[in-house]
């Protein structure tokens, strides 16, 4: 299993972010979390009708609220434990709202207006070894500049400098 499959590489082997009593719960998660948020950012991205459009904004806006009620109720999306559900949304929701909202068009939600996710993406970044992972300029720039069709001068907006929003104190325990 991925999971272990490294272990000799890692800085720290006994993480286990797919633990064995949690499966089900982080399948239940990422059933929902892939096709409506993971993937539902590209969705909006790329549609090449306002009907599917306004399908996948639609399907990405109600997830984003279900996680922003989820973690409202509990640390983690699949439980008390951080696993591999939480590593797939951080990746996405850490891009959400300096990339997404612009070039994607997802803007119905952001990070920054949602107390919950918020403060889950910065007790996430602020996990050892998660920040200096992040380089949030060079996302941009990938971004940005990767896509033609959508971005023809390669244009990368300022943003609001979310990052230093995630080293803000989160407040979420230890």
């Amino acid at each position: 299993r991925l999971n272990s499959e490294f272990n000799e590489f890692a800085k720290n082997p006994e993480l286990d972010i797919y633990p064995e009593a949690q499966r089900d719960a982080i399948h239940a998660v990422n059933d929902w979390v892939y096709p409506t948020i993971n993937n539902g950012v590209y969705r909006c991205g790329f549609a090449t009708s306002q009907q599917a459009y306004d399908k996948a904004i639609e399907e990405l806006t109600e997830s984003f609220d279900r996680v922003e009620s989820i973690l409202s109720k509990q640390r983690y999306m699949a439980g008390d434990q951080f696993t591999e559900a939480d590593v797939r949304l951080f990746v996405t929701l850490l891009r959400f709202d300096e990339v997404y909202v612009v070039y994607f068009k997802t803007n119905t939600r952001k990070v920054a207006n949602s107390p919950a996710i918020l403060n889950y993406l910065r007790e996430i970044y602020q996990m050892p070894g998660v920040a200096p992972t992040v380089n949030m300029e060079q996302i941009k720039m990938h971004y940005f500049c990767s896509h033609p069709n959508l971005n023809r001068w390669s244009i990368i907006p300022k943003g609001d400098n979310f990052v230093e929003k995630l080293k803000e104190p989160h407040n979420r325990g230890d």
